[in-house]
């Protein structure tokens, strides 16, 4: 017969206070282990589960009996949550340290600390954010969601249309100017005067979620419009050297439009109000741990955040599609081929060894097995059409982009602007818009980033910047106030 390897403090670590509850559960804990081949932390984890949903293991066979004991003693509405912080951070797997500011690991580090962290994964395109640096890679406990890991502009997205049309038709730069001014907004007060019509605004969402109901009208007039910081919409030059099926096109070079952005007003509201109730019901967390609090999925701030999340993700899908709509028009033509995905977005997904999990991708690009993203430069810089490799250990990611080298003040006390028209002009790129916060120097060089992560992604094409419309620059101090980094989260 197995001797019982449970302590008090086991039960104490699940979420219970009550000793007569510790005992029942260490009583049907050691039936279980004495009559299974079932290790102990394995069970602890299962009657931890129990607590969180009683009602789906009444009919167990080996948890029934303490799922009714949980269900008639309301233990689930007392759980006490794992409030316990490590005081060694999880290891995880950092790519391209060497370009990574020691800022951006210490936030990595504080994340792999948290009782609900799994884990995680260094972008080389890491630089400091709030709570999780961008590009931070973190997977968390099934039922729990961090809102500032998924960042402020939710469901950032990368959008590329491709066009079967002479390469010439780029060297028409008035024409292109023309089409971008005419047809792209940017910032706060960036909005169509006819506003395109969507079918997401008939969705039942609006109705059933107070925050959504309050933000609509903004979101509607907001529809198809990008924000400000590094967002952009250019045309450029797609190259395909050779075949890829996923791409559906021979090689060659091919006349492009990228777009960047999240889902504006909508999912910045979402983010703020609901990591304010996070970090109300994580007030246990020190102070520099803070902004990364956490909801329960199955209460209802988390429930709520999750639908949100998700809603916004698809408001910034459709935000992307109206803008490739009004340019193809504008050209009068219509793409060929189409790629997009999402960053600062969470996923329910499973890591290598089976385990369920919650994937927080701040500034972070999915990276399965043969799933497509796109991965930009700066302005002047090439970005790349990739494959993902599926690498476990990246959590499979890869990054989002270059990544700033410089903060957004540093850059606009640093370089000016007669550097930035040379540097454009050496590139033979024109920019409508745009500040110095967003200057190529600011960036780190993607050809290095695209080297830290070869086994993370296969590179299909590569596309080259021409035309590029940004925002206007933004007021130096407003950025110093509001927080450098808060743009693209």
């Amino acid at each position: 017969m197995k001797v019982s390897k449970f302590q008090n403090h086991d039960f104490k670590k699940i979420g219970l206070e009550n000793l007569a509850d510790i005992q029942f559960a260490g009583r049907v804990a050691k039936q279980i282990l004495n009559t299974t081949q079932i290790e102990p932390n394995k069970i602890l984890n299962s009657m931890r589960s129990v607590l969180e949903n009683p009602e789906l293991y009444v009919e167990d066979a080996l948890y029934a009996q303490w799922a009714k004991y949980v269900i008639e003693k309301g233990l689930k509405d007392s759980l006490k949550q794992n409030t316990e912080v490590r005081q060694i951070p999880l290891e995880y797997q950092i790519y391209g340290r060497e370009n990574i500011e020691t800022g951006a690991i210490t936030q990595m580090d504080n994340a792999m600390r948290l009782p609900i962290s799994v884990a995680g994964a260094l972008m080389p395109d890491a630089h400091h954010g709030y709570g999780l640096p961008i590009g931070g890679v973190l997977a968390t406990q099934p039922n729990y969601v961090i809102p500032f890991a998924v960042g402020v502009d939710i469901a950032c997205r990368m959008c590329l249309s491709v066009y079967d049309v002479p390469q010439n038709r780029l060297n028409d730069v008035p024409r292109l100017k023309k089409i971008l001014e005419e047809n792209t907004r940017f910032g706060l007060e960036g909005v169509f005067e006819k506003v395109l019509d969507d079918p997401i605004f008939e969705r039942k969402e609006w109705k059933e979620l107070t925050i959504l109901r309050k933000l609509k009208d903004r979101a509607y007039r907001q529809i198809g419009s990008s924000g400000t910081g590094n967002h952009f919409v250019e045309f450029g030059i797609l190259e395909i050297t050779e075949f890829h099926q996923e791409l559906k096109l021979p090689p060659g070079k091919y006349m492009a439009l990228l777009s960047h952005s999240g889902s504006r007003g909508l999912g910045a509201n979402i983010a703020n109000h609901y990591s304010k109730i996070a970090q109300n019901e994580c007030k246990f967390l020190p102070k520099d741990l803070i902004h990364l609090a956490w909801l329960d999925l199955n209460k209802t701030a988390g429930a709520e955040y999750w639908i949100a999340m998700n809603f916004a993700g698809e408001y910034a899908s459709a935000c992307h599609h109206h803008i490739h709509k009004r340019i193809a028009k504008a050209l009068g033509e219509q793409p060929v081929t189409r790629i997009e995905n999402h960053h600062n977005f969470a996923w329910k997904e499973h890591l290598a060894d089976g385990t369920e999990v919650i994937v927080h991708r701040k500034g972070a690009t999915p990276a399965g097995k043969g799933v497509l993203g796109v991965i930009p430069g700066s302005m002047t810089a090439k970005g790349y059409v990739v494959r993902g490799k599926g690498n476990a250990s990246a959590i499979y990611s890869a990054s989002h982009g270059a990544g700033r080298i410089m903060s957004r003040t540093y850059a606009i006390n640093n370089i000016t602007h007669a550097e930035l028209k040379k540097h454009l002009d050496k590139h033979g790129v024109v920019l409508i818009g745009g500040g110095l916060d967003e200057a190529p120097m600011a960036y780190k060089n993607i050809d290095v980033i695209m080297q830290n992560q070869s086994d993370l992604v296969d590179i299909l094409a590569t596309f080259t910047p021409k035309v590029v419309r940004m925002a206007e620059p933004e007021n130096p101090t407003w950025i110093k106030k509001k927080g450098e980094d808060i743009w693209g989260e």
